[in-house]
Formats: structure tokens, sequence, C-alpha cells
């Protein structure tokens, strides 16, 4: 992940290797939501939640996402509901490179919100924007039979969509609740464009995701339901689905 921070930035690429822990271990806007005239109705259960980056050094602090409270506050609904129901729940952390807001076993790489280590619940650390490269992170939803996800997190264009795309690519159904992803804010580029808000950079990246995504205005719409080893189908949505 790269990110630009008010005073920092930090590109978290370079580093190779991944691995699975199993150890315990002010606000801009909200902005335009997803579109209207979608279909009524309750959104179709899913069975695996990826928390993606949630990080000390993205959500905490003075360099936190202008909506890291919301963000956080989403993320620990969805998490507690995740767990309660039986459903997969896999924290992607990212490892920068040295010298990084993100660099491994400082501050700004830990997880946020706690986790809960067992049989459904893991921690996949990765280098790259994209949860699946290089990462056991297909094999633990393949194994427990996914074949429908959630996403929540940072950053809007970068790890959440990357993660997202390629779950999308593989077949997977994947709901986006618009209020649970955020990002920074576009810095303006002297002889391109204006500064752009953060809200509006999100809204950009989750509708750039394509048809197949099902955009979601609430994380509260988002139901779990407990993933079956060896059901996942990997099927998807036909067509874009927003609320």
């Amino acid at each position: 992940m790269t990110a630009t921070h008010p005073a920092t930035s930090g590109t978290a690429q370079t580093e190779p290797g991944t691995e699975i822990e199993t150890a315990s271990g002010a606000g801009t806007a909200p902005g335009p939501g997803p579109a209207t005239g979608a279909p009524a109705g309750p959104v179709r259960p899913v069975e695996a939640l990826l928390l993606v980056d949630l990080q000390s050094a993205f959500v905490a602090g003075g360099e936190a996402v202008p909506d890291a409270a919301r963000v956080l506050d989403r993320s620990r609904d969805l998490l507690a509901r995740a767990r309660a129901a039986g459903a997969l729940v896999v924290h992607l952390q990212n490892d920068g490179a040295p010298g990084t807001v993100d660099e491994p076993h400082t501050p700004g790489w830990r997880l946020h919100l706690p986790v809960a280590f067992g049989p459904r619940e893991s921690v996949v650390r990765k280098t790259g924007d994209d949860g699946f490269d290089g990462t056991p992170l297909g094999a633990l939803l393949a194994d427990a039979g996914v074949g429908a996800l959630t996403l929540c997190g940072v950053l809007s264009e970068m790890c959440v969509s990357a993660t997202a795309r390629t779950a999308l690519a593989r077949d997977f159904r994947v709901v986006l609740p618009h209020d649970a992803h955020a990002t920074y804010d576009v810095p303006a580029a002297p002889g391109i464009g204006e500064s752009v808000p953060a809200a509006l950079a999100s809204r950009a990246a989750e509708w750039a995701l394509g048809d197949d995504v099902e955009i979601v205005a609430r994380a509260a719409e988002v139901t779990f339901t407990a993933a079956r080893p060896g059901s996942g189908t990997g099927s998807r949505a036909g067509s874009r689905t927003e609320r």
C-alpha cells in the first residue's frame, strides 16, 4: 500500500513473504452514497469477512484517514456479527517496507482491532495491495467453503479495491458496504486538477469495481452465515447491485 499522509508517505510492496498468524496476539463528510433505484429486499448472507489493513498507522492518531472513526465503528459491528454467525474472519495486515508507517513490528503496523485467533479467525500478512497475491487467502476461503464475502477497511482505491477485484475475478460474490471503507484526500496536482475529498475518492473506487460487485449503503445491511467446508461454489451475482 502506498499512502500519502498529512506528513508521511509510505510504500509497502517490496518485502517478500507472507504468513498466517495463529498465536494470539475529525472527519470528512461521507459524501454521496450508492445510487438509488436498486432492488428492494435483504442482502443475501455472506460466509466471510475480510478486514483490510485496519492498522494503527491508517486508523488512529493524526495521520489516520479522515473517516477512521466511522470505518472502525462499522468494522467492529461487522466483526461481532460475523463471529456470532460462525463466518470466516480474516484480518489482512500489510507489511510495509523499512522506514514506512506500516513497517512490521512498529506501532503503526499493529492491527487496531483485537483478533480472536481460532479455526475461523486468523491474520494474513501481505506485502502488496492485493490480499490474494502471494498469500494463503485464497486457500483459506476455499477450505472454509466460502462462496460470498464482504470487505471493510482501508484504503478504498488501493488494498480494498485490489482485494475485491481479485475476489471477483475468482468468482466470489463480493459485498462492499459503502460506509465501511475509507481513504485519504487526493492532493491537488498542478496542471492536472484540484484536490479530491476522501469521500469522493472512496465512492469512485467502489464504482470502478464494475458490475459484479454488490454495493450496499450501510454495513448494517450485511448479513452473515456460517462457513461450511466443501460447500463454496465461488459463484457471483451477475450484475451490479447497489442499495
